[in-house]
């Protein structure tokens, strides 16, 4: 089987397809007939255990949970082999210096959103989500068969690290905000949490970005150290609480419109895993991101519901004015990140060319449908 087949293979059966047919894997990597369950060339008395850090509060619903399933997705497949202990960011190091413990060998694997790791490169922004860029869908697409994924090895490689999708929080909305945002220049001085990208598309709106972990977001509103913020949507939102500091929540956001997460391996910690494992792990994080997207889009919208109906929070839309400022802002941010470097300039490219395509497709597709299943769900 080869890697293709197996990637698809799982994509389409889902984790429960997954694991059957890592199972298999594993058999014929093993030299012997798959069983269907496990092969019994492996010895289950030599158990691997690896340490996996996070940028997410300890079982934080959607975000640390997805950690927790590619955890529990590899301990299934690969029959005890390989167990995955998670830690919550704080836990063992800071939300944003998972990438950099992995990287030097403190921690075996992390879970997080890959645009934190801007500083090492600006092409790692394409790996999570960049202003007016991918859907989740889209991204999927890009890095599974449209030439992301090999970009991302090679990325990753310059820093002992290889990564690959684990979550995806599907679109998120534009925020929480004290005040109304009726004119650009409401934006003005206006002090908000907003990572990656986005936060330099704010910058150019005359608004201070400010980066700021999960955990740190709900003091900083309470305390008034920011204005605004964004997270994620309704159902992280709803968790945390922010509804209680700030009333005014728009949506659509233009920052992250499928936020894919990531789980990254040591280099080193990877090579020393025999072909099955390595398989088990890329099938572990593709079910936890197909899971991901589904649990998302689900509890979003029961959530948006009880943040309406029982918190009483005002939903707002950005005027046109404001979103076709920040559009024309956007494309130059994004753009300007080919400058930086031969590889962000490739990583760049490529992540155009998808996007083009997708937009291509959904003309005639999605966009098209959804605002007719409006005309007559609507009325």
């Amino acid at each position: 089987m080869d890697r293709r087949t197996f990637l698809t293979g799982s994509a389409i059966l889902g984790s429960a397809g997954v694991l059957a047919a890592c199972s298999q894997e594993g058999g014929a990597d093993n030299g012997t007939p798959a069983s269907g369950v496990a092969s019994p060339a492996i010895n289950r008395n030599r158990t691997r255990r690896l340490r996996m850090v996070t940028t997410w509060p300890a079982g934080f619903p959607g975000l640390g949970t997805a950690a927790e399933r590619v955890a529990a997705h590899l301990q299934a497949l690969s029959g005890g082999e390989l167990e995955v202990e998670v830690f919550g960011a704080g836990e063992i190091v800071g939300a944003f210096e998972v990438f950099d413990a992995v990287s030097n060998g403190v921690a075996d694997m992390y879970h997080g959103a890959e645009y934190y790791w801007q500083g090492r490169s600006p092409a790692f922004n394409f790996f999570c989500s960049v202003p007016f860029g991918m859907t989740a869908m889209e991204i999927m697409a890009w890095v599974e068969f449209g030439g992301g994924q090999q970009l991302w090895e090679e990325l990753s490689a310059q820093f002992n690290i290889i990564a690959f999708q684990a979550g995806n929080t599907g679109h998120q909305m534009g925020g929480w905000f004290k005040s109304e945002i009726n004119t650009l220049e409401d934006f003005r001085g206006l002090r908000m949490r907003m990572p990656g990208l986005g936060g330099a598309v704010l910058r150019e709106l005359g608004a201070a970005a400010v980066a700021l972990s999960g955990g740190e977001i709900y003091q900083a509103l309470q305390s008034g150290s920011i204005d605004a913020t964004e997270w994620v949507g309704p159902w992280n939102d709803l968790a945390f609480g922010f509804y209680r500091e700030a009333s005014y929540y728009y949506g659509p956001g233009f920052h992250e419109p499928g936020a894919s997460l990531a789980v990254g391996m040591n280099r080193g910690v990877w090579d020393s895993l025999p072909a099955h494992q390595q398989a088990m792990v890329r099938a572990a994080c593709q079910a936890a991101n197909n899971q991901s997207i589904a649990e998302f889009t689900y509890q979003n919208g029961v959530a948006l519901r009880t943040l309406v109906n029982d918190h009483g929070v005002q939903l707002r839309q950005f005027s046109d004015e404001i979103w076709t400022r920040i559009g024309e802002i956007s494309e130059d941010v994004v753009a300007d990140v080919a400058n930086g470097d031969a590889m962000s300039a490739r990583v760049y490219e490529s992540y155009a060319k998808a996007r083009q395509l997708s937009r291509e497709w959904g003309l005639v597709s999605e966009t098209p449908y959804l605002q007719k299943r409006e005309l007559v769900l609507g009325r």
